[in-house]
């Protein structure tokens, strides 16, 4: 295939791959696509590592990595806050909320025990980076540039000045997120050179308008910027519609958490197998800003109007990590409070997420289905 994508990055398909697993990476790169790494959990140490082996299984190809900053979070004005801020901020019903959903559904301590307690009783180290904050993203970004990824990504409004700064020094492509058309915008005029169309359909963050209708909005509004669909994007016909719809390319991540090579928790891999397109919801109950994941009894827990609503980023990761990790690591226990609690992101192409495949089969069922979708397309004109 030939795009402005392929021809940017020197790919052989315009299938952009973003999973925090550095196997899918590896594997959609090799297929002829462009792996993505999302980098947003990653410690600095841990990311050197996890680059150093991406780059060693795909030689000279092309990967890129995506982390988050959003444009505007808690404490974002005063220069970000410490961890030393959020324990003053997270008030006490939020933290027996929490303890109560544990507490009801049968959750048991880690076996380390209490990260979360003693993050909010004062034990943890106060000046340790807050998740969703510049302060946590530019060391991260420093180990990136430190390495060859082509393409670095925010995936949470637009990227700094410093991102931008600093990537366009070491000759790197920028690319960000953007559910709105005015969005977009905004980005192209900060200097972002790809513009990632997502949306409602997708996992994780998201806006409220749907792929169909805001994909020819944004490639209208940016051209001649390339435009890569996203959202609801898992399949050749989904990517032949958005190729149609102007998209030079297709970003994709909920498609790979059932691949062979996803790290996804065993029990949600399982739910997600078995979960249809109505099965996801938009929540802001792991992030505090609204994200596409399954649903579950964890979010049915803060969806509920007669319990507290979640908090800001980041204040709610903050408060919920800890018992995320609870409830992941007990999930394992057939029939528990905590198998009914786990989740994570997941898109609305879940409902056709039903078999496991490698990472590269889905790359080659995405084409052939894609290559199909065209020539009917073909058909039908000469009829």
């Amino acid at each position: 295939m030939k795009t402005a994508i392929t021809e940017m990055f020197g790919i052989d398909v315009p299938i952009l791959a973003f999973s925090h697993c550095r196997d899918v990476v590896a594997a959609v790169t090799k297929a002829g696509g462009m792996g993505v790494l999302g980098a947003v959990a990653h410690s600095p140490e841990q990311l050197e590592i996890d680059l150093a082996w991406i780059e060693n299984e795909v030689g000279r190809r092309p990967y890129g990595i995506d982390v988050i900053v959003p444009a505007k979070y808690a404490g974002s004005d005063e220069g970000g806050y410490t961890l030393d801020d959020i324990r003053k901020l997270i008030p006490a019903e939020h933290i027996a909320f929490v303890d109560d959903i544990l507490r009801r559904y049968d959750v048991p301590p880690l076996a380390d025990d209490d990260g979360h307690r003693a993050l909010l009783s004062g034990s943890a180290r106060g000046d340790a980076a807050v998740p969703f904050s510049a302060n946590q993203a530019d060391p991260l970004l420093e180990v990136a540039l430190a390495h060859r990824p082509s393409l670095v990504v925010n995936a949470l409004g637009p990227p700094t000045a410093h991102m931008i700064e600093r990537a366009k020094q070491e000759g790197r492509l920028v690319g960000a997120l953007a559910g709105k058309a005015q969005h977009a915008e905004r980005h192209v005029n900060a200097g972002v050179d790809v513009i990632i169309a997502q949306g409602a359909e997708a996992g994780g963050h998201t806006g409220d308008i749907g792929s169909m209708v805001l994909i020819p909005e944004i490639v209208d509004a940016v051209a001649p910027v390339p435009v890569l669909g996203a959202g609801g994007i898992g399949r050749g016909r989904q990517m032949a519609a958005a190729m149609a719809l102007g998209a030079q390319g297709v970003w994709c991540g909920s498609v790979w958490l059932t691949t062979d090579e996803a790290e996804t928790h065993p029990i949600v891999k399982r739910k997600f197998l078995a979960a249809t397109s109505s099965d996801t919801v938009r929540s802001r109950s792991r992030t505090g800003k609204p994200a596409r994941q399954l649903r579950t009894a964890w979010t049915d827990e803060w969806d509920n109007p007669e319990t507290p609503a979640p908090l800001g980023m980041p204040l709610q990761p903050i408060l919920v990590n800890e018992a995320l990790a609870r409830i992941d690591h007990a999930a394992y226990r057939e029939g528990s409070g905590a198998e009914q609690l786990t989740n994570y992101f997941v898109g609305q192409v879940v409902g056709t997420m039903n078999a496991t495949k490698t990472s590269a089969q889905v790359v080659f069922d995405m084409i052939d289905e894609y290559i199909d979708a065209v020539k009917l397309l073909e058909r039908q004109l000469e009829a």
